[in-house]
């Protein structure tokens, strides 16, 4: 991980040292592995299903990921918080007398598009109620953007971005989340094509967007199967 894999902290106890691990990493070894030798210098990939995250490829080697020491944080999930402020933690833990059981279960099975939707953790479901349910709305312009500014802030990590991939069960099948994330991604050049957005075979980016945006299967079943048959 870049800049720094670990993270301190230090108080009573004394000094706790936890490594920021991330993940979808078969996925994101799937994609680089799809591009072959066109692999991009500065390369994103939006992992989006049920679990979400974004990750910076520089040179095929991920420098940076949106997740951290566990799946929860990040962009908002399908029951996931993804980042929260960790005074809310505290908040819920003095206030409402929560212990760190009853904080984990919020924070990873109740939150996210879940939670805020009170509907469902499926954006499939969401997109059918999203005219009649304001909340439904809400969740879905939550993750779009969650989604957007991690692209956004991860673009700063390369220095810009060559092109970006939507993998993961959102990301492959969900045009119109992908043309909600890609409408905030106008100041760093991206455009998508409607028609090859909606086809969603492959390239999806218009032929004036300063970056490519691609759609390609995340084969991480595949790659668990590649990896296998190397080591036995």
């Amino acid at each position: 991980m870049w800049p720094d894999s670990h993270q301190r902290a230090s108080g009573k106890t004394g000094a706790v040292q936890i490594q920021r691990y991330g993940f979808h990493g078969l996925s994101c070894e799937s994609i680089v592995r799809q591009l072959g030798n066109a692999v991009p210098g500065k390369l994103l990939i939006a992992h989006l299903g049920n679990g979400a995250s974004i990750t910076a490829v520089k040179d095929g080697k991920s420098i940076d990921t949106s997740m951290g020491l566990t799946p929860t944080g990040g962009i908002i999930m399908g029951t996931r918080s993804g980042d929260l402020d960790p005074g809310v933690l505290i908040y819920l833990a003095r206030r409402k007398m929560l212990n760190a059981d009853q904080l984990e279960d919020l924070v990873d099975r109740h939150s996210g598009l879940l939670g805020v939707s009170g509907v469902s953790a499926d954006l499939r479901d969401l997109h059918k109620v999203a005219n009649s349910k304001p909340d439904a709305r809400l969740a879905i312009d939550m993750f779009c953007y969650s989604a957007a500014k991690q692209l956004a802030a991860m673009s700063v990590a390369l220095g810009g971005v060559d092109t970006i991939v939507f993998t993961g069960g959102i990301g492959e099948n969900d045009a119109r989340a992908r043309a909600l994330i890609c409408g905030h991604l106008g100041a760093i050049g991206v455009h998508l094509d409607a028609a090859r957005n909606r086809d969603a075979r492959d390239l999806i980016s218009d032929d004036v967007s300063q970056c490519q945006v691609r759609v390609l299967p995340s084969q991480e079943d595949e790659q668990i199967a590649r990896q296998t048959w190397t080591f036995h």
